[in-house]
């Protein structure tokens, strides 16, 4: 646990404000004190230079980092992933796995769940697949992709406590009685890589669909059907206010004006900034790497399908999507990162996480004005990232 320390001479960014004047005490993991006036005696104080200090950054949706891939199913490559992204801010993760067999993906979920007591940045496995449409596979191998028979599913939920999160298509067959029994075990539903219409989406949110993933990509819009426009999965989770939508603000997956349509729909309340980073994040440009069998090449700020006929995921780390909100569009940092903190924890119900205030689990991130971090602090260790 991190020690008895105050955190001093910052300002502390809460869902709704940056406040100056202001100091942090931590105890035994927690914050146990926010205010302008702490008793510092007997406690390591931490002078902050005038920097920022925000809830450690979450993000629900990462494939890897370094060179390193969740598929490999080893402590290491978590670990390694993990403590990539805590150089970016990130305090809490959930390790994505792709589509491919099921019972590699058992394998994989088995280990994350063995390796979560060893990182404490490791919150568990979002299962990205293999229950999708093949009609809005992107870079999802399309071999794998399967119907929701009930036998996969059992397969797949042998370590119900280790996934919390699962993207799937609510149109494919057996999808409502998935989404109902992954409500149920308490794991978070997320429409995705979809070729929806509303009614089908509708129908998957009336079993507790309350999340979708990467919006904009991969994902069905509005499209006629006979001599009527229907909505699709995008539409229906811009419209609907109890929905959570992951969003790659990098630059690459999204323009501008989507981003701003997408803040105007939903506000920071409903926005989950997600890396969706793959193992080419980290790594220099044109570097050449492989995600679960797909070739794939690091160009122009983001990871490629190799013939370049898909985005295969981001190169970035969470503290670039934040960078790219507030510089490119323009809003206010508060706003931002409440979307890479309060906003995903809420959307998980992680009730100990996302807000400085006290009670609240010790994870921060300090950020210079020039919105780089300067140092990473879990609730249970601490570590300065260069």
């Amino acid at each position: 646990m991190l020690p008895r320390m105050i955190f001093t001479n910052a300002g502390l960014i809460f869902p709704d404000r940056i406040s100056e004047g202001l100091s942090i005490r931590v105890s035994d993991g927690k914050i146990t004190q926010v205010g302008a006036e702490i008793d510092v005696r007997g406690d390591e104080v931490i002078d902050l230079k005038g920097n920022f200090v925000a809830p450690g950054f979450i993000d629900l949706h990462i494939h890897g980092g370094m060179g390193r891939d969740t598929m490999e199913g080893t402590t290491e490559a978590f670990r390694a992933i993990c403590d990539y992204h805590a150089g970016g801010g990130t305090t809490s993760l959930l390790l994505t796995t792709v589509t491919a067999p099921i019972d590699k993906i058992v394998r994989v979920v088995d280990a994350i769940a063995g390796a979560r007591s060893e990182i404490p940045q490791l919150r568990g496995a979002h299962v990205e697949g293999p229950f999708i449409s093949p009609e809005k596979a992107g870079a999802q191998r399309k071999e794998f992709i399967v119907e929701a028979r009930p036998e996969l599913v059992d397969r797949l939920l042998q370590r119900p406590e280790a996934i919390k999160r699962a993207t799937l298509a609510p149109e494919i067959a057996g999808a409502s009685g998935l989404i109902s029994r992954l409500t149920t075990l308490g794991i978070a539903s997320s429409g995705g890589h979809s070729a929806a219409w509303e009614e089908e989406v509708r129908i998957g949110f009336e079993r507790g669909l309350r999340q979708v993933t990467h919006t904009f990509n991969c994902m069905s819009s509005a499209r006629r059907r006979g001599h009527e426009r229907v909505a699709g999965l995008l539409e229906f989770a811009l419209s609907e206010p109890a929905i959570f939508c992951e969003l790659i603000a990098d630059g690459r997956h999204v323009s501008r004006t989507l981003v701003k349509m997408l803040y105007q729909a939903k506000g920071a309340a409903g926005i989950c900034l997600v890396t969706d980073a793959i193992a080419g994040a980290g790594l220099p440009n044109e570097s050449r790497f492989s995600l679960f069998g797909n070739d794939c090449v690091v160009r122009d700020g983001a990871c490629w399908l190799a013939d370049g006929s898909a985005l295969a995921g981001s190169s970035s780390r969470m503290i670039d999507l934040v960078r790219w909100m507030v510089t490119e569009l323009g809003l206010p940092l508060y706003e931002v990162v409440r979307m890479a903190t309060e906003t995903p924890a809420r959307a998980m119900a992680w009730k100990n996480k996302g807000v400085l205030a006290e009670g609240m689990d010790a994870d921060l991130v300090v950020l210079s004005p020039e919105l780089e971090v300067l140092q990473t602090y879990y609730s249970s260790l601490t570590g300065n990232c260069e």
